[in-house]
């Protein structure tokens, strides 16, 4: 006789968490996803629409979830506004939203869809995530009545949250987060009234979870990391490229090598608001990654990761940020700096005007040095040492210590600072180091046409950024982007 299917989906389940059990590693996976947005309007749309518009999406996501699945992932990580979009205000989001339990309530919304009243998205992520034995991590909206008693509710009798979810191989949801850094535009969402470092347990390591502008903030990203110890980040996120080092891949790269943990950043695709670049990241580099700003296709992206990347062989060491910058003279002269601006912060910046040497340019107390050696030292192409010491005050207000080598837009020096992405200069070696005041530095180096360079850099425990190779391909950036968070 044929086992129920009850039965059977507790059995394919209990063996996939005894396969996760014996392994170190896990598979896992992130979707970039393009999203297809509904018609911008500032009045609610009936439910119905709502909902047929995110079905539209959820389509979409499921094709992945299953190809993921059916590939050996453990867990799928899908976009920031993947589902509905961001074109709205708070009272035309509304129809979108879903009252979204905590997680202590033991639920599991495919097969009790009705509970907490009407929950269509949640009820098809879950079965998404039970059908395919899969973790899914999906960013919806959650809705929250509230009265006059509460001198924080809205005037609508409602607290909204950009809101990430996930559910395990039973369908269960087993983490809601509500953002805690909205970024400038989300005036159709609320602040949550506090912290909520969520973590969860898998066969496979640790789990926290974040949404987009979150990252660049002590709350909750480094609570996740240094207190909470997880093992793995979550990231859903609607990322706009910011070069030289605001890029996507670039930076969540570089923030996952200075936090020493997994990152699985799944990003929305929309090439007119430069949406791009997801990856799979290690301590030790990507793993995996896209960056696609010619065709409007959405990509899966899949790779196995260590569950206990700090016990790892591979693991980087702790690394004594400032140890070999501060017993390095100043070798350059003030006479030959200048200032730029890059992404509204003025740097200090010194020209690289021969194939090779060493150099040094300071701002306030941080001083960056620089080894290189170039292939050979074009007319046509201007290379700068740059350095930022202070408070970053546009879209959120954080501290920042930046050491970069970077190339600048045309030989005009007050092009340097400029978003460039392609670059012909070779270099033989690189050594950069700088003075900081943070130990929560994030190391990048980024190549042209917007590539990383997994492997072949390194950082050295006194601090230098170093090339472990011959560089590969041209150098755009060589950065050190450091977050002083106790200066904010």
């Amino acid at each position: 006789m044929l086992p129920s299917q009850p039965l059977l989906h507790a059995g394919v389940f209990a063996l996939a968490v005894l396969q996760a059990l014996a392994s170190d590693t896990f598979i896992a996976a992130v979707y970039e996803h393009a999203v297809i947005l509904p018609d911008p309007t500032d009045k609610p749309v009936s439910p119905d629409a709502a909902l047929a518009l995110m079905n539209k999406n959820m389509d979409v996501l499921e094709g992945a979830i299953k190809e993921a699945a059916q590939q050996g992932a453990h867990i799928i990580v899908t976009p920031e506004d993947g589902i509905y979009g961001w074109q709205f205000t708070r009272e035309s989001i509304y129809p979108y939203l879903e009252d979204i339990p905590a997680p202590v309530v033991n639920w599991i919304p495919c097969t009790d869809p009705s509970r907490f009243g009407p929950a269509p998205v949640q009820e098809r992520l879950s079965c998404m995530a039970r059908n395919n034995s899969i973790y899914v991590v999906a960013n919806i909206g959650d809705k929250k009545p509230c009265n006059s008693s509460d001198p924080g509710c809205p005037s609508d009798g409602r607290y909204q949250y950009n809101t990430d979810v996930v559910f395990d191989p039973e369908g269960k949801l087993v983490a809601r987060y509500h953002k805690y850094n909205l970024f400038t535009t989300e005036t159709q969402f609320n602040y949550p009234k506090e912290l909520e470092a969520v973590t969860f347990e898998t066969p496979f390591g640790k789990f926290g979870i974040f949404t987009c502008f979150d990252i660049l903030f002590h709350e909750p990203a480094v609570v996740l990391v240094s207190k909470m110890q997880v093992d793995t980040v979550l990231f859903p996120t609607a990322w706009m490229n910011v070069l030289p080092f605001l890029t996507a891949v670039e930076f969540h790269s570089a923030w996952a090598m200075g936090m020493r943990v997994n990152l699985l950043a799944a990003n929305t695709h929309k090439t007119s608001l430069a949406m791009t670049g997801s990856g799979i990241y290690a301590p030790d580099g990507a793993r995996t990654y896209s960056y696609n700003m010619k065709t409007e296709d959405g990509h899966l992206l899949i790779a196995e990761l260590d569950a206990h990347p700090c016990l790892s062989p591979a693991s980087p060491p702790a690394v004594s940020w400032s140890s070999y910058a501060l017993s390095v003279k100043r070798l350059s002269q003030d006479d030959h700096d200048f200032t730029g601006i890059i992404f509204h912060d003025q740097f200090t910046f010194t020209e690289l005007t021969k194939p090779g040497g060493d150099l040094t340019v300071c701002q306030k107390d941080l001083c960056c040095h620089l080894s290189y050696k170039m292939a050979g030292k074009r007319d046509d192409e201007v290379y700068v040492l740059g350095a930022f010491d202070g408070l970053h005050v546009v879209e959120g207000q954080y501290y920042l210590q930046i050491c970069t080598l970077l190339k600048c837009k045309s030989t005009d020096p007050d092009t340097c600072g400029q978003p460039v992405e392609t670059a012909q200069t070779e270099f033989e070696m690189f050594s950069l180091s700088g003075t900081f005041g943070t130990n929560y530095v994030f190391p990048e180096v980024l190549y042209s046409g917007v590539q990383l360079a997994p492997g072949e850099f390194e950082v050295l425990n006194d601090g230098r950024l170093i090339n472990k190779t011959k560089p590969t391909k041209p150098v755009v950036t060589v950065t050190l982007f450091g977050r002083w968070y106790e200066n904010d």
